[in-house]
């Protein structure tokens, strides 16, 4: 594969593949790996061996991206190498004044062997007058350095006190320091490797470390500035010779190339005579480079171009625009050529280091024929995501939509996949506004964003066909594919070339998208699609190179006259919505807009402070091993940062020159700064608008450019993890600890058996006071890659009820019992396991002497589907065989009755409850769980499940104060303005239309939170559950009213739910709200258990079946807490509780209760026989009792509709929901 890239060497082995298959015979495909694997250059040998003794299978497609991805490395590699500088030496002899009146010497070259340099006075001139003279001359002994023999005949050659004792020294005999370096190359035989005065003839130039030199001619010594590697254009062709080790010293005249390094990089022959030097290519010796013989030195030819540089493969305009471009492919710039300014010749060997590593490709499918006769013909459409990491923004997906005849595309940024939808209306708008037109058909996969029934209905509704690519077949949507690939390209290489983060991709994609639309197509014959679709030619003038240095003009936001009207930016794109550049301060962490901007498209600001990054070269998600972390690695202080605020302010400021037309306009956008105090929030975290007059916004929290995960976030992936030393100690800790348990075994890979991934989780642990108690990482297998029948059979595993958790508190504050908190360290890996299970080793923690070996699991581990089963299991068989049974009513909560002890166990996964009569018993147990199982803390009750358990005078506190906090504070309303109800008075939902809302997946998770936060807050429950009941499709005014209810939660952020000690009888309450949903008209079943004083259970549901008049609403929730009173009863007659007499039900419709007392059935009630039937079986049973109360006394008013203030309040009093200070 010599003067070959590994794409074009796998493309030409394809080739000859293609060729035999076609002749008819079959090709094995290990026949085809052995004969890739000979064709590598001996740089690839450590690889070679590595793929020779795997043990895994190869495929020629894992093939095929490990080569691209060992290029890379190799190129990487070859490009720092500088440890040859110790051997280089120059021999490039050349005449000087000195020695012009010298008589010459008969031996050209002489070494002093004593001292390791050769003697100047012996170097010998080629330009001598006096031939003769050169016969005549006593020869010099180069061993003795006596005159008047040679070391032929030498008596000393084999004496070691002659030898050579320092031949690693480096020397360029006449380089001359104080001359203008020359852009002429000489061709060396003596040197060992190439030297440059010319900084420009290093692609990639990197700062030598080394303290090596080069000593000249007049004995001075000149230091090595920096080291890489360049191209040797060849004229007429786009063959290049490769210079691998390329070092620059400035102080030299002239280039040297190292004969002995050309012929070791390359596959040529280089040949001397008193002509000139050839090089020729070594396989049919064909002539590739020719150059003169000029006073004695064998020079390269002059270029033709003028002003050249003989070693760069390119000239400076022509870089300066593929980089203005966006990177595109060389050959674009032919054709752009009479359109750019500057631009005088594009050459054919152009090189392009950025675009090797960025743009590794598989082969091409072969193309479709179908071909479009008209704009909007047919729309491609395809969706790119999630990103590895949030842009700026939030946005985690785009979506590209191409013009199959115009090739143009339109691209949309999306915070998620919910959001096609809505985005493809957007651009049917813009086709009917701008063309006056709709498009024919639509082509996609069949993705659920394209295939749902609004999707359907809008395509419809338009008279658009629809095209779906077959499952598993994205070649039929190439055209999509290929642009994502384009776009991805582009963008990966104008970050990397500009050494920015990868918290810049939205601009970078926004970028390409905006160049490709204006670069010329080979599919539409060379034109570009800005002119296909608009019909006039695009303009360049305004392009500029993305990430380099720019200074726009910033007077309007300068406080006064005296400060400086700009400040260094980054250039990071071209504004959608103004005619203006887009460029990010790395000092005040804003970005402006503004068309008034100076460029030095020379300097790259990411490049010359390379902390601001964090995607230094190369461009990869490679992260170091752990497996060197010891258990007890230190936790070093983080070094100090600045104090910057986080909190962001977005203004547009008009332009305020007169003598420019008004859409010209300059804005700003702040930024989070790069290194802040306090954290930045979590890259997931979307943050809520709270005022909808345009321009005016709250701050907003934009996620840091320094670095994705802060130290004190939870991370979401190893390599944001492996960044902060406590995670890498939490890593640490959990692997020893596998380790020492033998979780697994070592083996090879066996044969047809299905391999489970495995993944690092984070959680940090805090105490009831908010602050962070440890940082926990957890090991995970990945358990959605088992099959049924294979790996895995049963997985149910039952935790507790809310409901028992409250009755238990209340039992054991009523009997003064003491109430302990357990948490089992890794409680899932006690579970025993039956199933054979392999596992690939843990990311971080590969082991060196076995890197190909899997993992056999011994025991079971998180994220297995059985694990919760077999560690519920492992746990209840311990506690049966030591005397505990199971309850009825709840089969998570454990009795032990013996001997007048009583001890209740409640088991919620691996946090434990238990309490007792017994403190002896008690402490018994905890002993024979604490040999049996790793318990972590053996402590009283005060943080369970995210509640905090408070202990008062009067009995126990309920509340999720730290966590109301959190959600405030992560939606960006920690500062909104309180509000007194939760639900607006009447909001029963929305009958006007109302748009929908921008990103569901926002409103999905606040609701969601929110139904975690009702636990200890019935307040909200109404509110809660109508919020969840629009999480599919939310609409702006749902989103409103979501609002409106984290505002009532920022007013009662300390309430929650007392326990007190009392009477321990059951009383419920039961209501409904006939027809209050407008969209379907079912209604809303609401109702409240207490037991003595204590709230212990209620529910807000909507009723699964529309009914026909309010007694049978009324009716159906009577039958519902019913139900929820029998196993109540049930529950605390098991926890020793029994209730003497019926339960109360209170009801405030009449007729539901004449209905559940008379034996009165009639055609108007026949279809709720059932429920008829269970209320009057428990009413003659004696286990429930029906009383009427009044509507205004009624407390499960407040779970079935929204109040005014004054009854809302007295509603949540009855409700004892009060704040933790009252």
């Amino acid at each position: 594969m010599q003067n070959m890239t590994m794409q074009q060497y796998l493309n030409h082995v394809k080739v000859i593949v293609d060729n035999i298959a076609a002749a008819g015979s079959n090709v094995d495909t290990e026949d085809v790996i052995l004969h890739i694997l000979n064709g590598l250059p001996a740089s690839y040998n450590p690889f070679k061996a590595a793929i020779r003794t795997s043990p895994l299978p190869m495929t020629l497609d894992n093939l095929y991206s490990l080569l691209c991805s060992e290029e890379i490395i190799v190129n990487q590699e070859i490009s720092k190498e500088t440890s040859t500088v110790a051997g280089a030496t120059a021999l490039y002899a050349t005449s000087s004044n000195q020695s012009r009146n010298r008589p010459p010497r008969k031996f050209g070259k002489i070494r002093n062997y004593s001292t390791g340099q050769p003697s100047p006075q012996s170097i010998p001139s080629p330009n001598t007058s006096n031939p003769a003279s050169a016969n005549t001359a006593r020869p010099i002994c180069q061993i003795c350095n006596k005159v008047g023999h040679i070391a032929l005949n030498c008596w000393h050659r084999s004496n070691p006190r002659f030898a050579p004792t320092n031949p690693r020294s480096m020397n360029a005999f006449l380089a001359q320091p104080n001359q203008t370096a020359s852009q002429d190359g000489i061709v060396d035989s003596g040197a060992s490797t190439h030297l440059t005065p010319d900084l420009n003839n290093l692609q990639y130039p990197t700062n030598y470390q080394g303290q090596d030199s080069v000593s000249v001619a007049n004995g001075s010594q000149l230091q090595v500035a920096h080291s890489g590697q360049g191209l040797l254009p060849l004229p007429d062709t786009p063959r290049k010779i490769y210079l691998r080790k390329l070092l620059h010293i400035p102080q030299l005249s002239h280039n040297l190339l190292s004969v002995s390094q050309l012929t070791t990089d390359n596959p040529i022959l280089v040949s001397f005579d008193a002509n000139g030097f050839q090089i020729k290519d070594r396989k049919d010796h064909r002539l590739l480079l020719h150059g003169p013989l000029r006073d004695g030195l064998y020079h390269l030819p002059r270029p033709t171009n003028p002003n050249p540089k003989a070693l760069h493969a390119t000239t400076n305009q022509e870089t300066i625009w593929h980089a203005r471009l966006g990177h595109p492919h060389h050959g674009l710039l032919k054709t752009l050529r009479p359109h750019l300014p500057d631009i005088t010749h594009v050459s054919n060997n152009f090189s392009c280091i950025s675009c090797t590593i960025s743009k590794c490709h598989k082969s091409l499918f072969n193309k479709s024929n179908s071909v479009s006769l008209a704009a909007f013909d047919l729309i491609h459409s395809d969706v790119w995501g999630p990103a590895p990491e949030n842009s700026m923004d939030g946005f985690r997906y785009y979506v590209i939509s191409i013009d199959d005849f115009t090739r143009f595309s339109w691209l949309y940024l999306m915070k998620s996949k919910q959001e096609t939808l809505s985005k493809f209306r957007l651009l049917l708008q813009l086709i009917s506004t701008q063309f006056k037109t709709t498009p024919k058909a639509f082509r996609s996969d069949g993705g659920g964003e394209y295939t749902s029934h609004e999707f359907n209905n809008l395509l419809q509704s338009h008279g658009i066909l629809r095209q779906l690519s077959c499952p598993h077949t994205p070649e039929q949507n190439g055209l999509a594919e290929r642009k994502h690939r384009h776009l991805l390209d582009l963008a990966r290489t104008m970050l990397h070339a500009a050494n920015l983060p990868n918290i810049l991709w939205a601009d970078a994609i926004a970028t390409a998208n905006y160049l490709v639309n204006r670069l010329p197509s080979s599919s539409i014959s060379n034109q570009t699609p800005f002119y296909r679709l608009h019909d006039q030619h695009p303009t360049y003038t305004h392009l500029r190179i993305f990430g380099c240095q720019c200074f726009p003009w910033l007077r309007p936001y300068t406080p006064n006259k005296l400060l400086p009207r700009s400040q260094e930016c980054t250039f990071i794109g071209y504004s959608p919505s103004h005619k203006g550049y887009k460029c990010l301060s790395p000092l005040s962490n804003k970005i402006f807009i503004s068309r008034h901007v100076t460029f030095n498209e020379n300097v790259f600001p990411y490049k010359l402070n390379p902390t601001q990054s964090t995607n230094p070269f190369p461009t990869s998600n490679y992260t170091p091993p752990l497996v060197l972390i010891p258990p007890s690695l230190a936790i070093n202080p983080m070094p100090p940062t600045s104090s910057q605020t986080n909190q962001t302010t977005v203004s547009i400021l008009q332009n305020k020159q007169p003598t420019h037309i008004s859409t010209e306009t300059s804005s700003v956008q702040s930024i989070p700064p790069l290194i802040s105090n306090p954290p930045a929030p979590n890259p997931s975290t979307r943050h809520i608008q709270t005022r909808l007059k345009s321009g005016i916004t709250k701050p907003k929290h934009i996620l840091s450019l320094h670095t994705s995960v802060s130290a004190d976030q939870t991370p979401n992936s190893y390599a944001q993890a492996i960044k902060h030393p406590h995670w890498r100690q939490a890593m640490s800790e959990e692997f020893h600890a596998l380790k020492k348990q033998s979780m697994w075994t070592l083996v090879s890979v066996p044969d047809q058996t299905p391999i489970l991934g495995c993944k690092w989780t984070f959680k940090t642990k805090l105490l009831p006071n908010g602050k962070v108690e440890r940082y926990k990482a957890r090991l995970v297998a990945q358990g959605y890659d088992q099959q049924y029948g294979v790996n895995y059979t049963e997985t149910f595993s039952p935790v507790a009820k809310m409901t028992t958790i409250r009755v238990l508190l209340t039992l054991a504050l009523n009997r003064n019992w003491e109430i302990r908190q357990l948490d089992v360290s890794n409680a899932f890996l006690h579970g025993d396991l039956a199933e054979t299970i392999y596992m690939r080793q843990p990311p971080g923690f590969v082991d060196t002497t076995a890197p190909f070996a899997v993992c056999k699991l011994n025991k079971s581990l998180y994220g297995l589907k059985q694990a919760p089963r077999q560690w519920f299991e492992k746990l209840t068989t311990f506690l049966q065989d030591h005397g505990f049974r199971f309850t009825r009513s709840d089969p998570s909560l454990l009795i032990f009755r013996r001997n007048n002890i009583q001890i209740f166990l409640l088991i919620y996964v691996d946090d434990i409850l238990i309490t007792g009569n017994n403190p002896a018993a008690l402490a018994e147990l905890l002993s024979k769980l604490h040999d049996q199982f790793a318990l972590k803390q053996l402590n009283q009750l005060s943080l369970s499940l995210g509640i905090q358990i408070i202990r008062q005078k009067s009995g126990l506190f309920l509340t999720q104060q730290h966590y109301a906090e959190k959600l405030l504070r992560d939606s960006g309303l920690a500062d909104c303005k309180a509000a007194d109800t939760p639900l607006a008075p009447k909001s029963k939902g929305h009958t006007a239309i109302s748009p929908p809302f921008s990103d569901p997946t926002l409103y999905r998770r606040l609701a969601g939170s929110l139904q975690y936060l009702s636990i200890t807050r019935p307040d909200i429950a109404f509110a809660t559950n109508q919020a969840c009941q629009h999480m599919h499709q939310p609409t702006v005014q749902n989103f409103q009213d979501l609002k409106r209810l984290l505002r009532y939660i920022k007013g009662t952020l300390s309430f929650g739910l007392p326990i007190t000690a009392g009477d321990l009888t059951l009383r419920t309450y039961t209501d409904a709200d006939w027809a209050s949903d407008s969209s379907d008209r079912k209604s809303i079943s609401g109702f409240c258990t207490f037991l003595g004083p204590n709230l212990i259970s209620w529910t807000v549901k909507k009723q699964v079946t529309v009914a026909k008049s309010s007694t049978e609403a009324e009716y159906r929730s009577l039958s519902a807490a019913t139900s929820d009173v029998i196993w109540l009863r049930r529950l605390v007659e098991e926890l020793d509780l029994p209730q003497q007499s019926p339960t109360p039900i209170h009801c405030d419709n009449t007729s539901a209760i004449a209905l559940a007392r008379n034996p009165v059935f009639h055609a108007r009630t026949k279809h709720i026989e059932i429920d008829y039937q269970f209320i009057r079986q428990h009413l003659k049973t004696g286990a429930i009792s029906i009383t009427h109360i009044p509507s205004d006394a009624q407390i499960a008013d407040i779970l079935t509709k929204s109040l005014q203030i004054s009854r809302f309040q007295t509603m949540r009093n009855k409700l004892t929901i009060r704040s933790l200070n009252n």
